[in-house]
């Protein structure tokens, strides 16, 4: 078995039991522990339960590896390769009980930022509806056992998901970027969650997903998972307020956005 596969077979293993322990504390009920970068980007205790579970078990198979998680920061470690975790993708959605949440596992080698580092192994976990979206570095994306494909062809226009920042500052220009977009989409979609908006992408629910100022543990495991399923995850410009562009997409269709971002 090749280090990819170990790898994400144990990011497999570790993100359901993560994804398990994240639905029961929803099901006991929610408690906000507190704010962000605004009053709408809060982080809830299971937030924070749900990474130190997945930290402390990465530390007890892989103790020399790296770690870099949303809620608990960066470790360096000494094996070249670092975990990349968003403990509760969606954590506004989790908050109101809305299904629309994932756990987001991806490990990677070089520096723990999107643009240097290599992709080797990533796993979305959708708790609520029991589904495990893997990838391994030259070996694929799937869904459970069944082999994804991304979406090469929207004759009928594509179906298109997004997200807009936190800050209410950034959302004009949001707007005017949907704007543009809207020409080409037969739909828009909004879920709140980028790891499984990029995971819906690798499957073929989504034709392409675009956001400006996503963090690494965002999309480090779905990027991956797109680009194993035939598709392109590529970063476009920056905006007046230094946010990138993530596009994902199959190619024809992200060559399309990338025309139209740029105009």
């Amino acid at each position: 078995m090749t280090l990819e596969l170990e790898l994400r077979d144990l990011a497999v293993d570790i993100a359901r039991e993560a994804g398990d322990l994240a639905r029961r504390r929803r099901q006991e009920g929610v408690a906000i522990a507190a704010s962000k970068s605004t009053l709408a980007d809060i982080v809830t205790e299971a937030d924070r339960e749900v990474e130190t579970l997945i930290r402390s078990r990465l530390a007890e198979a892989r103790p020399e590896d790296g770690f870099l998680g949303e809620e608990s920061g960066a470790e360096e470690g000494t094996s070249g390769i670092t975990w990349v975790v968003d403990p509760i993708d969606g954590t506004v959605n989790y908050a109101f009980g809305q299904p629309a949440y994932g756990v987001s596992i991806a490990a990677v080698s070089g520096p723990p930022e999107p643009t240097g580092w290599e992709p080797l192994a990533g796993v979305v976990v959708a708790p609520v509806l029991d589904e495990v979206f893997s990838a391994a570095r030259g070996h694929g994306a799937h869904l459970g056992e069944r082999r994804l494909s991304v979406t090469m062809e929207t004759p009928a226009g594509a179906l298109i998901a997004t997200g807009f920042g936190y800050d209410p500052e950034t959302h004009a220009g949001a707007l005017d970027e949907l704007r543009k977009v809207m020409p080409i989409a037969r739909d828009i979609r909004r879920a709140g969650a980028a790891s499984l908006d990029l995971a819906y992408v690798a499957a073929g629910r989504l034709d392409a997903y675009y956001e400006r100022g996503l963090k690494p543990w965002d999309m480090a495991a779905g990027a991956l998972l797109v680009s194993e399923a035939g598709g392109r995850a590529g970063w476009l410009g920056v905006d007046s307020w230094g946010r990138r562009l993530l596009v994902a997409a199959g190619e024809p269709l992200f060559e399309q956005l990338a025309g139209v971002f740029s105009d």
